[in-house]
């Protein structure tokens, strides 16, 4: 029988919840999230928790923020003038929006105030500092992959599959 190890491709029927039941993420009504193990597209916790899974086999598992995407550190934060909004958007505390790096990535972050002359951005994970429990179903083992692999934009391994990416209903844990 064949086992989840490095280099394969996996396809994983997911549910993620957090401490208050809420789910953040699911593949339910969507494709299997597929994934080669060892790529770095995981979260470290989710990808340990896959390894020397067999097919058709579920478990239930909970990280720890270290497992995931970190504690929340207060001074990840980002200031910019108002005059660097574009002209038309009008953010609100609490939205999250995605910025470009000067590479041209694209993170997410949360409006966390604004004032007259600027505003603040959290640039933490928007599960960073929270514990994520999982079940999961290993639905495919393969060599080669069986999906096309578009991803979510978002770099998940800094953060997990969309590992960092307040990629929520994005297919990436």
């Amino acid at each position: 029988m064949q086992k989840v190890e490095n280099g394969l491709f996996v396809s994983v029927d997911y549910t993620g919840t957090l401490d208050n039941g809420e789910v953040f993420d699911s593949s339910k009504g969507r494709q299997p999230l597929e994934v080669q193990l060892g790529a770095g597209s995981l979260i470290p916790g989710f990808e340990s928790a896959l390894m020397g899974m067999t097919l058709n086999e579920s478990k239930t598992f909970t990280l720890s923020p270290q497992e995931a995407y970190g504690e929340r550190d207060p001074n990840r934060t980002h200031e910019f003038p108002r005059s660097e909004i574009p002209e038309g958007m009008v953010p609100q505390v609490g939205q999250t929006l995605m910025l470009s790096t000067p590479q041209g990535q694209q993170i997410p972050a949360r409006v966390d105030s604004i004032d007259d002359t600027k505003v603040i951005f959290d640039l933490n994970h928007p599960l960073a500092g929270q514990s994520l429990t999982f079940d999961i179903k290993v639905v495919g083992i393969n060599q080669t992959a069986t999906q096309q692999q578009a991803g979510c934009g978002c770099d998940c391994s800094s953060s997990g599959s969309c590992g960092d990416g307040g990629c929520g209903d994005s297919g990436c844990c």
